[in-house]
């Protein structure tokens, strides 16, 4: 019988976490942010830069930030416009704005380090429900539900039947925590063992059950019932999102704030969503206007 949580664990069946357990400790992928050593810190740095953007893209990216800024004063030091040039690519730049002002938070409230409570982590800039819990639960093993994507599929199907888990709710962390074992140690490790299940076997289009560690799964019992997907893919090409990056791919090769008429001829299908981008930009802080009408990054006008 698997070492299992207690409070509402009465409410959700049970996993074998001991099986999936020890199918982590011999399969996982040998990810850079889970290596000895890896302070909270950088932890922290992966977890935002793992949002919404593949693996493969964020380890170059966080190779490089965890050497030019292994604590967060130092990248408290840097300006807006140093990180946001570093971020390149990786998209939905505010995240790294949002880190930026985090790492100023820490350095100047929190002796340079990440605290481990996942009410102070909440109070943090740019730190929502997800990443709170995870570095509380990565970085300090503590033991709490870290509940994503991958994780809610796991849960619908081993747990549920479902062939999709749905959209969030308020129950995805009571349900998940239900499913935990007592032990702290083994919690943690059982959180990281379902992220990376969803992640490399449970997948959302091609699951290979062939793979799967659990010995019951209540989506297989069932004869894996299809379920009709409400999600949509997004489209970039064209979008407000593809040209606000035009213009940031304009401003983070500049080594000096540019004219207008650079951002105009970075995009021009359309003159509107130009405009509107740029606004949006600035809005957001990731840009900023200098007094003699040109456009730099953040800090950097």
């Amino acid at each position: 019988m698997t070492e299992a949580g207690r409070g509402t664990a009465d409410a959700v069946p049970p996993l074998d976490t001991d099986a999936l357990i020890d199918w982590y400790a011999r399969s996982a992928r040998d990810l850079p942010w889970r290596r000895p050593g890896v302070s909270a810190w950088q932890i922290l740095m992966s977890e935002i830069m793992l949002q919404q953007t593949p693996v493969s893209r964020v380890e170059p990216i966080w190779r490089e930030w965890v050497a030019r800024w292994p604590v967060p004063s130092a990248m408290a030091a840097a300006s807006a416009g140093e990180v946001l040039r570093a971020w390149g690519k990786l998209g939905y730049p505010r995240r790294a704005l949002r880190l930026h002002e985090c790492a100023q938070v820490l350095a100047t409230e929190h002796g340079d380090e990440v605290p481990d409570d996942v009410e102070v982590l909440l109070g943090l800039p740019g730190i929502g429900a997800y990443t709170a819990r995870a570095v509380a639960c990565f970085a300090y093993g503590q033991r709490v539900p870290v509940v994503d994507t991958n994780v809610r599929r796991v849960v619908a199907r081993a747990v549920h039947g479902r062939g999709e888990a749905g959209n969030p709710a308020a129950r995805d962390l009571r349900e998940t925590e239900a499913l935990l074992p007592a032990r702290v140690d083994r919690a943690a490790a059982c959180s990281a063992a379902l992220m990376e299940l969803g992640a490399t076997v449970c997948t959302a289009r091609t699951p290979d059950c062939t793979r799967c560690p659990l010995p019951r799964c209540a989506w297989v019992a069932a004869g894996r019932p299809r379920q009709e997907s409400t999600r949509r893919t997004q489209k970039y090409e064209g979008t407000d999102r593809q040209a606000r990056g035009r213009l940031l791919d304009v401003l983070r090769a500049a080594t000096e704030p540019v004219d207008r008429i650079r951002l105009d001829l970075a995009w021009t299908r359309d003159p509107g969503q130009r405009d509107r981008a740029l606004d949006s930009l600035l809005v957001d802080g990731l840009i900023e206007q200098t007094r003699d009408g040109r456009f730099a990054l953040a800090g950097e006008g």
